[in-house]
């Protein structure tokens, strides 16, 4: 017997899953846990969850809109060197994703400590929140100018009712299936808007070579400044991380490439925004260009097949950001008031707050809003790029991460730092105004958030990402992943890579989800963490995190 088993009450480990776990799963997603490989989606079903992103107008719309800026050239420049970009930085976000089961909420622990995490979750939620106000708008501007009756705000409540239950069940139960039903006739509306545009008002190469008054063609700066605009976008990476958990391990490779990678952007950005410029190009438009008037341009062009078209893309979008929503609102309550309670009550409180947010001026401000949200989350996906660089160099594993609340410190001050000043940068160049602030925020922060992220890994502690403690479960199994360990507090079994011992109850085993609300474990594991000498603690540059 050894001495952790003379210490410690023994585990009660499985090696299939728990079916009250399973049966949970179906709605929840493990959002509280990590995702077990018994949960993983092939390659299709995967891709087909995922691809809801590439529907939303705003792709559509977002190049049309620049090209009346700077001219289509400069677009298309800046749109490729995004797509280059974007394929690099999520492929590397997937596969990490992947090949550690977290979600943004849990990664962000490692990187940031509990309290950052927390916050994380909350500017997530919140930021999509905003993008599923503006895509489900659309929805209901299309069928109110098409079908006419009630008012405006009947149909903002009719979109949110039908969009609501459509996300009930999760990605791998329903999310997949709902998506890859629509997705032919989101692709048959793309060029059937197209080849309908072109019938009516005949084509011209006119819109290839477009240039706005004032400018001179070709220029790098307004390249720079389409690319720039994407950034403020990264969100998506964001998005990338919580869909790309679910795939299994040996597709991380074929899912990085492929469904996270470049050939993903070529369709989302390039592609529709390539069939934005031309359908504007061509098309009266109603008054200033917008997603809104842009949509009553195309219901007026294909009427019913316009309205259906724009319901198949904003619906696809939409369950991506109504799940998404649903799920980091559930992370950021749960940590920040301990209040655990399903994602589909979360799913609901979400649908209210569309709505409501609906029902005001929100594109009054919603831009704004999103412009400033948008340096801050640059700024943490340029702390997690240098966080996972930083630990491939040093032969760190993904799925040995730390991310157990009873294992990890409330702040990491190397990451925290990094964020906050970041942060604060590049929201004083975007407060500043003017045409430097808002085309020079996004790279600046990145370039800050880098510098000073990876200046703090120089001297970082190993106590600045993991709390020392004794009898951890993952060395007390063959397989932290195959293995599973019944909680002595909710008595469901979980993989034993994301449980841990309880010092408040006599070293009985507890799961992320418990870990993570009781008050008595988590001081009892900061006390038992705090009695474990470190006297000769070095940079974490030396030794393993």
């Amino acid at each position: 017997m050894t001495d952790v088993a003379r210490q410690v009450p023994p585990l009660d480990v499985s090696y299939s899953d728990d079916p009250a776990v399973v049966a949970q799963a179906a709605a929840e997603d493990y959002s509280l846990h990590a995702v077990p490989k018994s949960w993983r989606s092939s390659r299709l079903s995967l891709s087909m969850a995922w691809f809801a992103l590439m529907s939303a107008m705003f792709w559509v719309v977002v190049g049309s809109t620049l090209t009346l800026k700077i001219g289509t050239v400069n677009t298309l420049v800046g749109i490729c060197a995004s797509v280059v970009v974007y394929g690099l930085i999520n492929s590397v976000a997937s596969r990490y994703a992947n090949l550690s089961g977290t979600n943004v909420a849990l990664f962000s622990r490692s990187v940031f400590g509990q309290i950052g995490a927390t916050f994380a979750a909350a500017l997530f939620g919140i930021t999509i929140t905003y993008y599923a106000v503006a895509e489900g708008s659309i929805v209901a501007v299309a069928l109110h100018a098409y079908f006419g009756g009630p008012p405006l705000e009947i149909w903002y409540l009719i979109v949110v009712a039908y969009n609501a239950p459509l996300v009930i069940k999760g990605v791998r139960t329903w999310l997949d299936k709902v998506n890859g039903l629509l997705l032919p006739f989101y692709l048959l509306g793309l060029v059937g808007s197209v080849v309908w545009a072109i019938a009516k008002y005949g084509y011209s190469n006119d819109w290839l070579f477009f240039t706005p008054p004032g400018t001179d063609g070709f220029s790098l700066s307004g390249s720079w400044f389409a690319f720039t605009v994407y950034m403020g976008v990264w969100v998506v990476v964001m998005m990338t991380w919580d869909y790309a958990r679910f795939g299994r391990n040996e597709d991380a490779g074929f899912n990085g490439r492929v469904t996270f990678g470049v050939p993903f952007y070529v369709i989302t950005l390039l592609v529709n925004a390539a069939v934005g410029i031309l359908i504007v190009s061509l098309i009266p438009i109603p008054g200033a260009l917008s997603e809104e008037t842009a949509i009553l341009g195309v219901v007026a062009l294909m009427g019913f097949w316009g309205m259906f078209w724009i319901f198949v893309s904003q619906t696809r979008i939409n369950t991506a950001n109504f799940y998404l929503a649903s799920s980091n609102y559930q992370n950021f309550f749960a940590r920040a008031f301990r209040l655990v309670l399903p994602r589909t009550f979360w799913l609901a409180v979400v649908a209210v707050v569309v709505y409501l947010m609906m029902l005001t001026n929100v594109l009054s401000y919603l831009l704004q809003a999103l412009q400033f949200q948008g340096v801050v989350i640059v700024a943490w996906v340029a702390i997690v790029l240098t966080h996972i660089l930083w630990s491939k160099a040093r032969r760190i594993r993904p799925d040995s991460v730390e991310f157990r609340p009873g294992r990890v410190p409330l702040v990491n001050p190397g990451g925290m730092t990094a964020w906050v000043l970041s942060s604060v940068v590049g929201i004083a160049l975007l407060a500043a105004g003017g045409e430097f602030g808002g085309t020079w925020a996004p790279p600046i922060t990145f370039a800050v958030a880098v510098a000073c992220y990876g200046l703090s890994l120089t001297f970082a502690r190993p106590s600045w990402f993991t709390l020392a403690r004794p009898h951890d479960p993952r060395d007390e199994v063959d397989d932290h992943w195959e293995s599973r360990i019944r909680c002595f507090h909710c008595s469901r079994a979980y993989v034993a890579y994301e449980m841990d011992r309880d010092p408040a109850n006599g070293h009985q085993p507890i799961c992320l989800a418990c870990a993570s609300n009781h008050r008595a474990f988590l001081a009892a594991a900061r006390d038992e963490a705090r009695a474990v000498p470190r006297p000769h603690e070095r940079s974490a540059t030396t030794v393993d995190s």
